[in-house]
């Protein structure tokens, strides 16, 4: 097999894994004892959501959920955050705020995970660098986070 070869089959998947998480989002639900919570508005492409975080007092999130309307890749990139930030500690989902949005909108995608969180399904987003229209989609969810994480904030805008 070729490296080409290799790498379409990657995006393959990758574009496989972005549409299953769009149709079939995890963590679809409203959280009514959440502890933190932000909605996230991106006005360019009308994507809109709610992030729900359940925060122990060991400051450990354990539940997290989501509702809104979107395109498929900020459905997709709400879907892959609650699956990846459940059971960590905020400091950690906070960290792969900064990871997650630091490889889509810079030139490298050699940006740190913290420690012990493993962050390979989200370069299924590393698709959307392409396309830099649909970065905000991409990254909508994660600021989202980020203002739930911040208790000055609880809005998140990708303007």
């Amino acid at each position: 097999m070729n490296a080409s070869h290799d790498n379409s089959e990657l995006q393959e998947l990758y574009r496989d894994l972005i549409l299953d998480h769009a149709r079939k989002p995890r963590n679809f639900k409203r959280l009514d004892n959440a502890t933190h919570t932000a909605q996230g508005i991106n006005p360019l492409c009308g994507d809109k959501l709610r992030l729900y975080l359940c925060v122990d007092p060991n400051d450990r999130i354990i539940e997290v959920g989501f509702e809104g309307s979107g395109c498929a890749i900020s459905m997709a990139s709400a879907s892959l955050l609650t699956e990846t930030v459940e059971d960590l500690s905020v400091e950690d989902a906070d960290a792969c705020f900064g990871a997650v949005t630091g490889r889509l909108t810079r030139q490298s995608t050699d940006i740190a995970a913290p420690r012990n969180v493993d962050l390979t399904k989200l370069k299924a987003l590393d698709g959307v660098r392409e396309h830099p229209s649909r970065i905000k989609c991409a990254t909508l969810a994660w600021h989202a986070l980020h203002a739930a994480l911040d208790p000055s904030q609880s809005i998140a805008t990708t303007e």
